[in-house]
């Protein structure tokens, strides 16, 4: 009965768009002040016994609070817990296993994640399987590997492959196994992985959800419980918590998300049909394109292509790297999803710590670059690539 009557107060809360719900958020801690933005509670210790419960930040803060209401309200789900970094956020899921669990992993992840799960919790007894979830015999794959979890991404970084998340899920939690979505480049606002089945949705809060370059966070949302209390507990127990300045300055990012992603996507798709049509660039990769290899897929499990373009140049390395260095409002930086437009030599940068013998098994050669389109003019952006891909040869 209280199941039910959560989901029926949860549909009422979620009547008003989301534009209107990332700004007049439930949790605000102001009701004694009238302040329209909440305030910054950077108290370490609480008084025992106050009425919100907090004693320790480690367990808990005001400011973490509003934030997980707020993605929580966002997700459409009823739990959302805040870390100190996408990283974090990583570890406390993969804190719950145990030595000897197997992990089957797509083999395009985000280079970080390849590298914490092969460097760090392979020295603690965890195994991962690295497969292609593109290939339609993945089910075949989950049987005979017969794994404690399944991890995700969709988009991957930076091959910008779509993966079949509600397919996945749907043999996956007959088998009941966890599947981990990181929903870093999409954003709930384009893709809800936990509607398609997932267990968990993560994602790196520094991207887009704060989106202005200046605080680092992490976040994993889900509908149960149990996973919840895991969250918590590896939150608390391992000191992966976020601080109350950086959950203030994401609170206050998001607010203005869908104005930004709504804009970057707009320009990410005319940049992606630019760079399409210059002969410097080999191919370009983009989920709303005809030609990306799961544009289908994409079209039924996104709202939107997104605001990251990934493209091979015709060029050496040098020249590649050339490139990048010529441009001018695309600065040369490993982050994404700021109001600013970056772009990225994923090879050297965000999968240098892959071996090169896999970065080449799986697409990352070279000559590839991946541009994470900002806020800027569309002409703009187009003058400076324009420029750069001129000076190329």
């Amino acid at each position: 009965m209280k199941k039910n009557m959560g989901s029926e107060k949860r549909k009422k809360d979620l009547k008003n768009g989301v534009s209107t719900r990332v700004i007049h958020h439930k949790e605000n801690f102001t009701e004694e002040t009238g302040s329209i933005m909440p305030p910054i509670f950077p108290s370490s210790t609480f008084v025992h016994g106050n009425e919100r419960g907090f004693d320790y930040t480690r367990s808990g803060n005001p400011n973490f609070r509003i934030l997980e209401s707020v993605l929580s309200d966002l997700e459409e789900c009823q739990y959302a817990s805040v870390f100190s970094s996408g990283v974090a956020a990583i570890t406390a899921i993969v804190s719950s296993l145990k030595a000897g669990d197997k992990i089957l992993c797509e083999e395009n992840l985000y280079g970080c994640t390849v590298r914490l799960f092969e460097q760090v919790f392979n020295r603690f007894g965890l195994k991962t399987q690295w497969i292609d979830f593109t290939n339609p015999n993945f089910q075949e794959v989950i049987s005979n590997h017969k794994p404690a979890m399944i991890w995700i991404e969709s988009p991957t970084n930076p091959l910008l492959k779509v993966i079949d998340i509600e397919g996945i899920c749907h043999f996956s939690n007959k088998m009941q196994i966890p599947v981990v979505v990181d929903n870093t480049f999409a954003t709930p606002l384009i893709q809800r992985p936990l509607k398609l089945g997932a267990t968990l949705s993560l994602t790196s809060t520094t991207k887009y959800i704060n989106g202005h370059s200046d605080a680092l966070g992490g976040a994993v949302c889900t509908e149960s419980s149990v996973w919840m209390d895991r969250l918590n507990f590896a939150q608390k127990a391992l000191g992966l918590n976020p601080s109350p300045f950086d959950c203030w300055l994401i609170t206050r990012g998001i607010k203005t998300l869908p104005l930004r992603l709504d804009k970057q996507t707009h320009n990410a798709s005319k940049i992606a049909k630019q760079l399409a049509d210059n002969p410097a660039i080999k191919s370009v990769l983009y989920p709303f394109r005809s030609d990306h290899p799961q544009f289908e897929l994409a079209q039924r499990q996104m709202s939107m292509g997104g605001a990251i373009v990934t493209a091979t140049v015709n060029a050496t390395q040098d020249q590649t790297y050339s490139f990048c260095k010529n441009l001018h409002y695309f600065k040369m930086a490993e982050s994404l999803g700021g109001i600013e437009s970056l772009v990225c030599h994923p090879a050297t940068m965000t999968h240098a710590s892959v071996p090169r013998e896999i970065k080449l098994k799986i697409g990352i050669n070279d000559s590839l670059i991946r541009f994470s389109v900002g806020c800027e003019d569309i002409e703009d952006l187009s003058a400076d690539l324009n420029q750069a891909l001129g000076k190329i040869y």
